[in-house]
């Protein structure tokens, strides 16, 4: 049984896409989408088509209740407020009411068992869409903040656009990556693999390439707002 987990997707349809065509190639039997869809790219209303056309569970990430709601104080430093709302007003303008309220229905967490094997995924972490732990956080941090599931075997989630994989007490604790919006360094869309087999379970970040060139003149050329915002996160994949 082949798992395939990406999230953090934020309005990149290209990436997206060219995920998608690598994933056809790895025999995927489940797909699943960890949220953050649409906002802060130049093409929220395809990202979230590309994902209603896929045979995937998907559920709710903080920028994907952005879309609903606008950013709201205490969730960013107050002073990127209003230019975040500005590329959130802007992806809510060029999106239908439909594709907003597939977001504001989305579930908030999955829960699967595949052959013995208890998975857990969330966007942030179970109970919070918003909250952030990152992939040096200790052990205990992570037992309590993202591990809250006692029979889950394996812990994934999406949220802070690091991937990595760690074992703790002999579990499996998995952060994605991001599509569209990397924040390790590596300008690539990342997405993640569950292998489960009769002997275990294995797990690896998988990295893809796409026209990022392209896509930041696409940026420049458009009415899109804080578009200089946009593209320095693009091309140097760090906050």
């Amino acid at each position: 049984m082949r798992l395939a987990f990406l999230s953090d997707i934020h309005g990149n349809a290209r990436a997206l896409e060219a995920v998608l065509e690598d994933i056809k190639t790895k025999n995927v039997d489940r797909l699943f989408v960890l949220g953050d869809i649409a906002y802060r790219g130049l093409e929220p209303e395809r990202s979230v088509e590309l994902v209603r056309g896929l045979d995937a569970q998907v559920i709710k990430g903080n920028a994907d209740e952005w879309i609903v709601r606008g950013v709201q104080g205490g969730e960013v430093p107050d002073k990127v407020i209003a230019g975040m709302n500005q590329e959130r007003d802007w992806a809510h303008a060029n999106m239908t009411s439909e594709s907003v309220n597939y977001l504001k229905e989305l579930p908030t967490e999955i829960t699967e068992e595949h052959k013995g094997i208890n998975i857990h995924g969330f966007h942030a972490t179970s109970t919070d869409l918003f909250e952030v732990v990152l992939p040096d956080a200790t052990e205990e941090e992570m037992k309590g903040r993202l591990m809250s599931n006692q029979l889950a075997d394996v812990y994934i989630y999406g949220h802070i656009h690091k991937p990595y994989i760690r074992y703790i007490n002999g579990k499996m604790v998995i952060n994605t990556g991001s599509i569209g919006l990397p924040f390790d360094g590596l300008a690539q869309p990342s997405y993640v693999l569950i292998d489960i087999g009769e002997n275990g379970v294995e797990a690896s970040i998988v990295r893809t390439n796409y026209n990022l060139a392209g896509l930041v003149d696409d940026i420049e050329a458009s009415d899109y707002p804080q578009k200089d915002v946009l593209k320095n996160l693009l091309m140097n994949a760090s906050v």
